[in-house]
């Protein structure tokens, strides 16, 4: 725990645990199809420490500004293909309530689930309690790594570590973290 006096994603013992990661997936999107992936490919090396632990990777994020629910161009399902193509194995897609759920459920150590943009609820920006209980109630390690939207008290950054016995940063919020305390 050197950095900063954070506990870090070398800290915690996730074999076999449920670790839910707050990524930044904001990535832009033209018809479909995702025209930047550095915000993936920075997403990945915490990703991949979590897999080779044993753990149960549950990923969530933004995208976009959606206005009124769910926008099918805010979708992160394409995020989703495109990580099952750089880990090498499928990444399962979960829309939010029950089908977040029983996909969770399913997970066997290894295995990666992405869910739905968080901002499809409305009770994510506003930091709901109900919303943060839902994304707590699916983990046993918080772990956030998008440094790009820790200044936000929404749900999936704050929220959510009130309702979880262990939290911890990923390696992109740790390097921010490092640059910004030298």
């Amino acid at each position: 725990m050197s950095l900063l006096n954070k506990k870090t994603v070398d800290d915690i013992n996730a074999k076999g645990k449920r670790v839910l990661v707050r990524c930044d997936f904001n990535v832009p999107l033209k018809d479909g199809v995702i025209t930047d992936e550095n915000r993936i490919n920075a997403a990945l090396p915490t990703i991949q420490k979590l897999i080779n632990d044993g753990a149960k990777v549950i990923l969530c994020s933004h995208l976009g500004k959606p206005k009124n629910g769910p926008e099918a161009k805010f979708s992160l399902a394409p995020v989703a293909k495109r990580l099952s193509e750089k880990l090498g194995k499928e990444v399962v897609f979960a829309a939010d309530g029950d089908n977040a759920r029983a996909a969770v459920a399913a997970m066997k150590d290894g295995d990666v689930v992405l869910l739905e943009n968080t901002r499809f609820r409305p009770e994510e920006t506003k930091n709901g309690e109900a919303f943060s209980k839902d994304l707590a109630s699916l983990c046993d390690i918080y772990v956030n790594d998008a440094f790009g939207a820790a200044h936000r008290a929404h749900c999936s950054t704050v929220g959510v570590t009130a309702f979880v016995k262990e939290a911890a940063v990923g390696y992109l919020m740790g390097k921010e973290l490092k640059y910004l305390g030298n």
